[in-house]
């Protein structure tokens, strides 16, 4: 039999006879052949559909039962949908809602970069801040600032143990609108500050270590470089926390605040009709939510952008997402 001899590596390998070779050529040809002509059949997913089917049959009994049982009187769900009163709560509860979340965010930042600070009073302090709020109730922050003029009934500012400069009546300066931004949005400011540290630790310590080499101040370095590279990280739990302040502003009912809810339980506690304006409640409650869902949809997907130009990229030139350069010989 003749021998062909193949060099590799300074090493005699002994390669077959050469007629072998399209031997080998044909069968994987035939193999492929084979191959191309196999039939696809699809998996049946039978108790995917099965559980859809049963879920469907349930959604459409209840959507059933809601819309012919007349006792959800959906007449009058619709006719106090816009009534005056749950629209003036409304817009309560929409603007509380915008006052409490810039507080909680500016408050939550300023907390946050005091946590991350070397200086070890204004970290300490931080900490303290964040262990109070998130410890306490905020049902009973709100009855507390609310009944401060109990313990202070005159506020003033000045030099501790020295003159004051101004001196208010806290009773006629501390309000509801007053004790209920300022319950809702110290309380959202504790759990801002560990959505932003967490955004800020995110951000690699080289980014920082490259704008000092450029010469940047620490508040360009802070504002221009680590913060927005930090909000892919903030935006979505900051999201989570605005939709959730929408309802936690329900709260301030105890302190008599007429916002959405309580708007519907002064017009419930009159006619006796809780089911419709509950209903009523939620509905817009709903539509509130739907739309903050939106907004944060679409400020993710604005902070995203530079991860999907990296993507675009990398795929330009023929890298796979993820996957490291070829290196060069």
């Amino acid at each position: 039999m003749n021998v062909a001899i193949a060099r590799c590596h300074s090493e005699i390998v002994p390669v077959h006879d050469a007629k072998a070779l399209p031997m080998n050529t044909s069968l994987q040809n035939r193999r492929a052949d084979e191959e191309a002509q196999l039939t696809v059949v699809p998996l049946k997913h039978h108790g995917r559909w099965i559980a859809a089917a049963i879920l469907v049959l349930i959604l459409f009994a209840m959507a059933r039962s809601m819309i012919t049982n007349p006792r959800f009187k959906w007449d009058l769900v619709w006719r106090y949908l816009i009534d005056d009163a749950i629209l003036a709560g409304l817009a309560t509860t929409i603007w509380l809602t915008v006052a409490a979340m810039v507080i909680g965010t500016l408050l939550g930042t300023v907390l946050a970069i005091m946590r991350i600070s070397k200086n070890p009073l204004l970290s300490n302090f931080a900490s303290g801040y964040v262990w109070f709020f998130r410890g306490t109730p905020l049902l009973v922050q709100l009855i507390f600032w609310y009944n401060l003029s109990a313990l202070y009934p005159t506020i003033s500012i000045g030099i501790p143990f020295g003159p004051s400069f101004v001196a208010v009546d806290a009773n006629q300066y501390i309000t509801v609108y007053v004790a209920a931004c300022l319950g809702l949005g110290l309380n959202e400011g504790a759990y801002m500050s560990e959505i932003v540290r967490s955004g800020l630790n995110s951000v690699h310590s080289g980014q920082r270590e490259a704008a000092e080499a450029l010469g940047l101040s620490n508040a360009r370095i802070l504002f221009r470089v680590i913060l927005p590279q930090a909000m892919r990280v903030i935006i979505p739990p900051t999201g989570n926390q605005l939709i959730g302040m929408l309802k936690t502003t329900s709260l301030v009912s105890v302190i008599a605040l007429q916002e959405l809810l309580y708007s519907a339980q002064l017009i419930y506690t009159a006619n006796f009709q809780t089911i419709p304006l509950l209903i009523v409640a939620s509905i817009w409650y709903l539509v509130l939510t739907t739309v903050l869902s939106i907004g944060q949809y679409l400020l993710e997907r604005h902070f995203a952008r530079s991860d999907r130009r990296l993507s675009i990229a990398k795929t330009d030139e023929g890298i796979a997402p993820g996957a490291m350069a070829p290196e060069a010989h």
